[in-house]
C-alpha cells in the first residue's frame, strides 16, 4: 500500500467514526427534555434526564478526538495528493 492509500484509509475510519458518534449524540439529545421536576412523583424522570446528560457529556471528548483526527488526516491526504501531482508534472 502506498502512503496516500494508508492516510486515505485512516481518514475514512476517523470520518465514519465521527459520523457515527454524531448520530448517536443526536439520538440522545432528541430524548432530552427541558423540564423542571419539583415533586417526588416525577423523580424517575429527573433520574432519566440526569443519565442522558451524563451520556451526552461523556461523548464530548471522543467527538473532539475524531474531529481533530479526521481533519488532520484530511489535510495529510490532500498534501500527499498535491505532492504526488507536482512530482508527476516534473
Amino acid at each position: 500500500m502506498t502512503p496516500i492509500e494508508i492516510v486515505g484509509a485512516l481518514f475514512g475510519v476517523f470520518a465514519v467514526g465521527l459520523i457515527l458518534l454524531l448520530i448517536y449524540k443526536s439520538t440522545l439529545t432528541m430524548h432530552e427534555d427541558d423540564q423542571l421536576f419539583l415533586d417526588d412523583a416525577n423523580s424517575h424522570l429527573q433520574e432519566e434526564q440526569t443519565e442522558l446528560l451524563t451520556k451526552v457529556n461523556r461523548l464530548t471528548m471522543p467527538v473532539r478526538v475524531f474531529s481533530i483526527g479526521s481533519g488532520v488526516f484530511l489535510l495529510a491526504f490532500l498534501a500527499l495528493l498535491i505532492y504526488q501531482k507536482l512530482n508527476e508534472v516534473q
